[in-house]
């Protein structure tokens, strides 16, 4: 394995926003909402005790909490103050989670995934200029998550993917990094010395993919 596994959100887009933000411990409402909103569709969980973290369930997903943490919103906290009603697991075909919370007396519906199954799902939002953050983000080995919303009146009984995942308001764009493990550097370089030609195989985007396997030497110009 290339990488660390363990995913640490760096980055983050909001819908109406000129440029990036680097995500701290203080950032702008704007990305403290769209933390928020990614947080709420999460199944993740991090413990944090003093300096120590631990990270339970998926990477992808832990990244998000643990920067919603770090700007004052736990889990657990927000979890019971804005209820899940239901919700759509993640599904590696549909690439995206859905779920319905009870916020400020409505039902918000949040859906993550990969942007460009979201994208094709929104009515509302500058999609174009999300498509150039997007490889912006991507380019520079960042694994690219898109949140998107809606307020629906009545909650379904069964919810499905055609009825929670249409229709939806672009809200803005997270970007992760899974940091190579310094001996996999040490690995290739000695592949190279011995005259192997290293490949890398990954599910991850071809520009997060190369951009991670031009750091390492594995791809070369």
């Amino acid at each position: 394995t290339l990488t660390q596994n363990r995913m640490t959100l760096v980055k983050a887009y909001r819908e109406g926003m000129g440029d990036i933000e680097d995500i701290g411990s203080e950032n702008s409402s704007d990305i403290r909402k769209l933390l928020l909103y990614g947080m709420l569709c999460s199944d993740g969980i991090v413990e944090v005790n003093d300096d120590e973290v631990k990270h339970i369930g998926d990477p992808t997903e832990t990244a998000i909490v643990l920067a919603a943490h770090r700007n004052g919103m736990t889990r657990e906290e927000y979890g019971k103050k804005y209820p899940r009603l239901e919700e759509i697991p993640f599904d590696s075909d549909r690439k995206a989670m859905s779920v319905v919370v009870r916020m400020e007396d409505k039902n918000i519906v949040i859906v993550k995934g990969a942007f460009d199954v979201l994208a094709s799902k929104c009515i509302a939002g500058n999609i174009e200029k999300a498509r150039e953050i997007n490889e912006q983000m991507s380019s520079n080995a960042l694994r690219v998550i898109a949140v998107a919303t809606k307020e629906i009146k009545e909650v379904p009984k069964t919810p499905k993917p055609d009825v929670l995942e249409t229709d939806l308001i672009f809200m803005g764009l997270v970007g992760m990094i899974d940091p190579p493990r310094p001996e996999a550097f040490e690995a290739v370089k000695l592949c190279r010395k011995a005259g192997i030609k290293p490949v890398m195989i990954t599910g991850d985007h071809v520009i997060t993919a190369s951009a991670i396997a031009r750091d390492l030497g594995i791809l070369e110009e």
